[in-house]
């Protein structure tokens, strides 16, 4: 079985080297898809057009990706185990110049790990996308120990709270659950203490993502700030301690930083799917966002992705955070 650990410890570069050079996508799209702009205008209310992923010359038929419009809204988030809708068109016109003139939406079917592979590009990242439907497939097994409700998530993140008091950790997604513990504001040395690689503003309490619901992420797994960076003889004896189990925090505390997840950089994509509308969009420093640096804010997450609004306003999915507070994600 595809192991969840063994695609987080690769080694991505080849990926941000293709998308540096090319600029596109890794799954192929059709040689021919003239038609997808006006394909794309005959989209049922509510639905958002996507990629076009097949253009059946022989059958005059065009395929073209959609997704439910409210899948990038953090109250009604798509899911990463649903593959949309497919807007399947009649086309007419000669190769290069074809239209569609009608079409019919319906869901999507699930591709097979061969179909995906044969639609990858010749030179691919280090996962591709039947390797993600296999990371997906044992998220869904593994959901069923959620609390009902619960989005199953695969992704890093830390806590930007910067209450004194600690970030609360509750036993359910709701203000009034009970508090089961407490995660650490951001962790400054004494002066006689701190080392080169602590920032500015302190060492932030990182933490597993495993699920969404109503707002709130379900996280574990909460390790002392800045312990994995810090040299033994510099990091303090008694650092704060967080609590490490399952529970609850305000989706508004969480930050984190993107990470490679083998697909298009430079913007995000308006539901959890490589097929679905791509929008460009910023980091903070007005540059195109990549696998350096972080969002303005993580709203929700499914399976390896996570909702976003970036630092020029784009709201969209981006595949895989990161918790790196040293490095970039590549």
């Amino acid at each position: 079985m595809f192991s969840l650990d063994a695609l987080r410890g690769k080694t991505l570069a080849l990926a941000t080297l293709l998308w540096a050079a090319t600029g596109t996508g890794i799954r192929a799209e059709p040689a021919d898809t003239s038609w997808a702009e006006s394909a794309a205008a005959l989209v049922p209310k509510g639905f958002v057009a996507g990629a076009p992923y097949k253009t059946d010359l022989a059958t005059m038929t065009g395929y073209l990706a959609a997704f439910r419009a409210s899948a990038d809204d953090p109250k009604t988030p798509g899911s990463a185990f649903d593959w949309g809708h497919t807007f399947i068109v009649k086309l007419e016109g000669k190769p290069g110049a074809l239209k569609a003139v009608a079409g019919e939406l319906r869901e999507r079917a699930v591709e097979s790990e061969a179909e995906l592979r044969e639609r990858a590009r010749e030179v691919s990242a280090a996962a591709d996308e039947a390797d993600y439907l296999k990371i997906h497939r044992e998220l869904q097994a593994a959901a069923a120990s959620l609390p009902a409700g619960t989005l199953a998530c695969d992704i890093h993140g830390w806590s930007e709270d910067k209450d004194p008091n600690g970030l609360n950790v509750r036993a359910e997604p709701k203000a009034s659950a009970k508090v089961l513990g407490k995660l650490p504001p951001p962790f400054k040395f004494k002066a006689r203490n701190k080392s080169e690689n602590t920032p500015e503003g302190g060492w932030l309490t990182e933490f597993h993502i495993i699920g969404f619901k109503d707002g709130w992420f379900l996280i574990e797994g909460a390790t002392p700030p800045g312990k994995e960076y810090e040299d033994e003889s510099v990091y303090p004896k008694n650092p704060p301690k967080p609590y490490s189990g399952r529970g609850w925090v305000a989706g508004n505390k969480v930050g984190a930083q993107y990470a490679n997840g083998d697909t298009r950089m430079g913007g995000l994509f308006q539901a959890p799917h490589v097929d679905a509308k791509w929008t460009p969009a910023k980091n903070s420093f007005g540059g195109a966002i990549s696998a350096d640096g972080g969002p303005k804010r993580v709203l929700a997450c499914s399976g390896t992705w996570a909702l976003v609004e970036s630092h020029d306003g784009v709201r969209g999915w981006w595949r895989r955070l990161c918790s790196s507070q040293v490095t970039n994600c590549s």
